[in-house]
């Protein structure tokens, strides 16, 4: 799967006792209501975060991943995270208004009706 938008934040390498390592990056959507995902990068993964900037558009490929704890007391609880795996940086193409712009090419645009030598009229009406 992939996700696509704004990068918001990106945390610090988060080292714990075992050696695992994860660093997360929150990605503001770009859609009709945005929204702030976080994603975890996870051990060999984090460098991928290295030349990312807060403000860039990116298009991050990710896992959900899902697991069931069972609390003390028996109750069943689930938690879903959202694992990166490959990030792109994408053009920021929502800078510029999407409206055409006149072109400049070399040879000149003829505005002459390329019909008008034409007598031969075989229209039926």
């Amino acid at each position: 799967m992939e996700l696509q938008g704004t990068v918001k934040k990106i945390t610090d390498v988060q080292t714990f006792a075992s050696g695992f390592q994860k660093r997360e990056m929150v990605i503001l959507t770009q859609e009709q209501y945005p929204q702030p995902i976080n994603i975890e990068f996870l051990q060999d993964k984090i460098n991928l975060l290295d030349s990312l900037k807060e403000g860039e558009n990116v298009k991050v490929g990710i896992n959900i991943r899902g697991r069931e704890w069972v609390s003390p007391q028996g109750e069943t609880k689930y938690f879903n995270s959202i694992t990166g795996w490959r990030v792109e940086k994408v053009m920021d193409n929502n800078s510029e208004p999407t409206q055409a712009s006149p072109s400049h090419s070399a040879s000149p645009v003829s505005n002459d009706n390329p019909f008008a030598g034409d007598d031969d009229d075989d229209l039926p009406f």
